[in-house]
């Protein structure tokens, strides 16, 4: 085998258009996984944000159901724009407390024992109404009925903004029986 001197001294590798080729192919590849990346990153936040606003939701309607269910004697006062109660408060020393709902700006406000919580924001119109039989945007109804309770109360919230987290809220809370029983006994 006879070995050709040219061939023998020429060096093997890449030319600079194969490297050229190389480093384009290298940075479409950079550029693509950047704009995933970027991608993933925005789902990312968008679904974050998403998350925070279904938690401050379920906050809401665990509280006024809450609430509700820890009702005390006395009297229910509500309009269409809010409610009035005295609600039993075993975690403050036991002794029953003064609690109203309303809305302030587009915040809706848990007053408790005179302190006002910023329970929701972003909530544009709060409806509250009654059940008896049927429904009404006040309690009580007449004077006649003023120590009576109605056997459910229903909050509709109209919470601001576009897509997921805006839209009508609608929270129905049954009252407890026991509660009405002992109404009807002192009569």
């Amino acid at each position: 085998m006879s070995v050709h001197p040219r061939e023998a001294g020429r060096e093997s590798g890449f030319t600079l258009i194969e490297v050229m080729i190389s480093l384009g192919l290298f940075a479409l590849i950079a550029v693509a996984g950047l704009a995933m990346v970027d991608g993933i990153l925005g789902v990312q936040r968008r679904t974050e944000v998403r998350l925070d606003r279904l938690t401050q939701l379920q906050r809401t309607t665990y509280v006024v159901t809450d609430d509700l269910d820890q009702i005390a004697r006395g009297r229910i006062t509500g309009t269409a724009t809010g409610i009035s109660f005295t609600r039993a408060a075993p975690g403050m020393g036991g002794a029953p407390v003064t609690l109203s709902y309303s809305l302030s700006g587009e915040t809706m406000v848990r007053t408790i024992g005179g302190m006002p919580q910023l329970l929701l924001p972003g909530v544009t119109a709060a409806r509250w109404r009654y059940w008896d039989g049927e429904w009404h945007d006040s309690w009580p109804i007449d004077d006649d009925h003023a120590d009576d309770w109605p056997r459910a109360v229903s909050v509709d919230l109209q919470l601001a903004g576009q897509g997921p987290g805006s839209g009508t809220l609608r929270r129905i809370v049954t009252l407890p029986a026991r509660v009405a029983e002992e109404t009807r006994r002192g009569e």
